[in-house]
């Protein structure tokens, strides 16, 4: 390991004396060492407005300073890619001309302040980075963990994030047409919030946030700046939340959105960027104005200084480091030309955006702010904000336990009495979620919410022609074979998603992720972190499919309790020729009902075996990660040649939760054979789906899976009103069906109290 303060050098001029003057540094998030760094770049003390904006710049938040040494493994090029890591989202070529802007960000801490404001502040986020590269935004998609549904507090959660959301998505017009929603003990005092948006573009008007040109403008546009949200993201999601602070002691922390200033402001942008008007664009997101100058200032080589005076405000009498580190709403910064800003502000009025020129690019290498008479407020290397954070190995450590952990099987649990009681007590329905959720704005959705993956026409953004092909998205993530395994836990969360892929007719092309964690300074949960990144660089590097972007949320922790280990991916996948829908998640009365992939009969990190207390323990079977690959393969060429009539992803839950699943989504009972046990019927082994096949094309399906190699079983039927499979269940499908409609609305008492 390297030393964890070690860093870029400190500069010779380095003070002899760095000893912080008060404790201010540390208040604001700040260690000694860091203090000290600060004071090397200077060559002197930090006035406190520069302190201010070091803090924001250097959280775990904006710099992935705990984090940064490990996410530099991740398979990142691709020569579909056109943008990576490191800019306000990926880009990838998806042919016909059209480039698609893909990004999946956290608002973790402040949805658990104020729901409805952090969740929907964190749609508003995201949008602004698909729409700075160019994009039009055109879909959402959700992944939500809550607490346990028998507490109020969760329930409270849940429901205001899930207003936030339909609130500002609704309104802003951006359907939201997919996602997750989980309800764990690990959630209960630590929601996780992740947002992914996906926007396409034609390739030609790709921007980058980057400040060229000396004497070029810095103009800001949007909303007037206010204390809402100053440190906001960047200090919530850089600490725990500790027994004595109270939501109210951090609800200062929390932005505030409109999304009808965001709906005026994307298409201003656009407008902007379609007549070349723009040399760069950057949202100011996390740390502000103080972000948005500093690192289109450093990725061109440039400077700026930044009249603060001049900056539009919503409160008086803000101090200049409010104004500098607030994190309010609906705001962008475009570097233009002095000659084209009478043409910028034109378009700006024409929308009913504010538009103001906050500051100038020079050529100094520096981002100095300045008021009204010219006198330097702060003066510092624009580069050293984001480039000289520090980048700590924070130590690692495997769990002292591990080894009983892993001792400690799952198929040692009694055998179930009753293997249908079990399975109707997972099933649960969420469209109570993604019912508030308009899906079907600018009429692409194919596939909504409620299937494996989502499907969206692809059309070209200038013309609005229809391409005959399609785009599929998908967020998956698993806590519970996490905390087995963090590595082979990981790799099979993307292997869910190339198979929710392959069920709809869809090859991967990109993921973006959600890195949410516990403390990063416990070794064991950089340990946790260390090997998920593992595992998913293993898997991608199987797949071919490249990592373009993501965001890592730590401190997840609550009470000295750190979340179990949840990374989030989002997968983009292509369909090469939409010209029928996906079978999608159902049962045809007659169909023939075949397993394809290989089951191990492990139960460990089940939810089955959860649900019986068994959690964190056992071993993940070995993933084939080839075999998942030919097998998602075949599955998606049978989908595209029509010859599959419903089609389900094999995940939490096993067969049993797929069959249960497909079965109350069409109305149409099954009985199925070669189960042999609970063990194969609730295995969650990676790489399989349920088809269920026409009964005149089985033979064709057969061929073409015994033709590639492919495991697979023919296990039954769909037929009838009740759900059975042989010796270990007999259910009603009217029993299963109520148990699927009623668990979540009577958790949540039938309606909301957030309106």
């Amino acid at each position: 390991m390297v030393d964890p303060d070690a860093g870029t050098a400190l500069p010779d001029s380095t003070p002899s004396d760095t000893a912080p003057p008060d404790d201010t540094h540390r208040a604001l998030g700040l260690t000694d060492d860091e203090y000290g760094r600060i004071c090397g770049i200077l060559g002197r003390h930090p006035n406190h407005l520069e302190l201010a904006m070091y803090s924001v710049m250097w959280s775990e938040h904006c710099s992935y300073k705990s984090s940064r040494i490990h996410l530099r493994r991740f398979p990142t090029e691709a020569p579909w890619v056109l943008v990576g890591p490191g800019e306000g989202a990926g880009v990838v070529d998806v042919g016909d001309g059209i480039a698609a802007a893909l990004r999946i960000e956290s608002h973790n801490h402040p949805s658990a302040i104020e729901p409805y404001q952090g969740a929907a502040t964190g749609v508003g986020g995201i949008l602004r980075d698909i729409f700075s590269m160019g994009a039009r935004p055109i879909a959402v998609m959700d992944p939500l963990r809550f607490g346990p549904l028998d507490e109020a507090r969760a329930r409270w959660v849940a429901e205001g994030v899930v207003s936030g959301i339909s609130g500002y998505g609704n309104s802003v017009g951006v359907p939201t047409v997919g996602g997750e929603t989980v309800f764990d003990e690990t959630y209960a005092d630590n929601p996780l919030v992740n947002v992914l948006c996906l926007g396409v573009m034609p390739t030609e008007r790709l921007v980058l946030g980057r400040a060229e040109g000396v004497g070029n403008l810095a103009v800001l546009l949007g909303s007037t700046t206010g204390r809402d949200g100053i440190g906001g993201v960047s200090v919530l999601a850089s600490a725990g939340f500790s027994d004595d602070e109270t939501d109210a002691d951090k609800r200062p922390s929390v932005q505030v959105g409109d999304p009808y200033e965001e709906k005026r402001l994307i298409e201003a942008c656009l407008e902007l960027l379609d007549r070349d008007l723009a040399v760069g664009v950057q949202d100011l997101g996390g740390a502000g104005i103080t972000c948005a100058t500093s690192e289109t200032a450093a990725k061109g080589g440039a400077g700026m200084d930044v009249l603060v005076d001049a900056v539009p405000l919503r409160q008086p009498g803000m101090e200049p480091f409010e104004v500098m580190t607030s994190e309010s709403q609906e705001r962008m910064l475009a570097i233009v030309t002095p000659e084209r800003l009478d043409e910028v502000l034109a378009i700006a009025e024409r929308w009913e955006v504010r538009a103001t020129v906050i500051g100038t690019v020079t050529g100094s290498g520096r981002l100095r702010v300045v008021d009204a008479a010219g006198e330097a407020l702060a003066d510092v290397p624009a580069k050293s904000l984001e480039e000289d954070a520090p980048l700590y190995d924070r130590p690692r450590a495997e769990p002292a336990d591990l080894a009983a952990r892993r001792a400690d099987r799952a198929v040692a649990l009694p055998a179930p009495a009753d293997c249908g009681a079990d399975l109707l007590d997972m099933l649960c329905d969420t469209s109570w979620v993604w019912s508030q959720y308009d899906h079907m704005l600018f009429l692409n959705t194919v596939e909504g919410p409620g299937g494996d993956a989502a499907v969206l026409r692809l059309k070209h953004p200038t013309t609005g022609a229809d391409t005959g092909r399609g785009l599929a998205l998908t967020t998956d993530g698993n806590h519970l074979w996490c905390a087995v395994d963090p590595r082979s836990g990981s790799a099979m969360t993307v292997a869910e998603s190339v198979m929710n892929l392959a069920v709809v007719g869809a090859r991967p092309l990109a993921m973006v992720n959600c890195m949410n964690f516990g403390n990063p300074e416990h070794p064991e949960v950089m340990w946790q972190f260390s090997e998920s990144v593992d595992g998913l660089t293993d898997a991608l590097r199987a797949f071919e499919v490249p990592c373009i972007g993501g965001n890592v949320s730590l401190y997840n922790e609550s009470r000295g309790r750190d979340i179990d280990p949840t990374p989030i991916i989002g997968v983009l996948g292509v369909v090469d020729r939409l010209d029928h829908r996906p079978p999608g998640v159902r049962l045809v009365d007659g169909g023939r009902l075949l397993l394809v992939g290989a089951t191990v009969a492990e139960l460990d990190g089940s939810l089955w075996a959860a649900r019986r207390g068994h959690r964190g323990r056992g071993s993940l079977p070995t993933v084939d990660l080839g075999a998942v690959a030919a097998t998602a393969g075949v599955v998606r060429e049978l989908v595209a040649s029509g010859l599959v009539q419903g089609a389900h992803d094999v995940a939490q839950g096993g067969v049993g939760l797929a069959l249960a699943e497909m079965a109350v989504a069409s109305g149409v009972g099954f009985t199925a054979a070669r189960i042999p046990d609970h063990a194969h019927l609730f295995s969650e082994s990676a790489g399989r789906a349920v088809l269920c096949v026409g009964a005149d094309q089985v033979r064709p399906v057969l061929d073409v899976l015994e033709a590639h190699g492919v495991p697979h079983s023919r296990i039954g039927a769909a037929a009838g009103d009740r759900m059975v499979v042989k010796d270990l269940f007999d259910v009603s499908l009217s029993e299963a069906v109520a148990a699927y409609r009623d668990r979540l609305p009577g958790a949540l008492g039938a309606g909301t109290t957030q309106g």
